[in-house]
């Protein structure tokens, strides 16, 4: 069982794992309008993860007898200067999902929620993956410039990432 503190920052954070993939969602549709199907890929692969870690929260906090409490969802961004503006955007947002876990994960340990702690480890390996990923992405970027065939080999080389679902969605 939840106290009220830990509640509400799990169902804030619940929250905050929708925009994330709310966000990816429209950064697909941004590099999908400027013709970079590979990165557009890359994305909606990001949104079906975010989705995933929604429903971690969901059904984490229904399986320790709350219910969830939606929120509105503000517009993320729709345009962006470049590819690399994009990813600079993307590794910025991880790292403050980043601080958000650690945050929550301090909370459970001050609040002796272990259950929590222990439901909360599971994100400290992804986000650990998914900002590596992240300046991966940028350095290669840094590296190619503005050079045309370089962005497009490195949009089929994103084009290849596929959605894999985990073996268990439920917490």
């Amino acid at each position: 069982m939840l106290n009220k503190k830990m509640y509400a920052a799990l169902n804030k954070h619940m929250n905050v794992e929708l925009y994330s993939s709310y966000l990816y969602l429209s950064m697909s549709s941004y590099a999908n309008s400027i013709g970079l199907k590979g990165t557009a890929n890359w994305f909606m692969v990001q949104y079906q993860e975010e989705m995933v870690h929604f429903m971690k929260f969901y059904n984490y906090i229904n399986s320790q007898g709350e219910h969830v409490e939606l929120s509105g969802i503000s517009a993320p961004p729709s345009e962006y200067k470049s590819l690399l503006d994009m990813f600079e955007q993307t590794l910025k947002h991880e790292q403050f999902i980043t601080r958000c876990i650690n945050d929550l994960i301090d909370l459970a340990l001050n609040e002796k929620d272990h259950a929590t702690h222990i439901f909360m480890q599971w994100f400290i390996t992804e986000q650990i993956e998914e900002e590596d990923n992240d300046r991966d992405i940028i350095g290669k970027l840094k590296l190619i410039g503005d050079n045309g065939q370089g962005i497009l080999m490195l949009d089929n080389e994103l084009a290849t990432r596929v959605f894999t679902p985990p073996a268990a969605t439920v917490a």
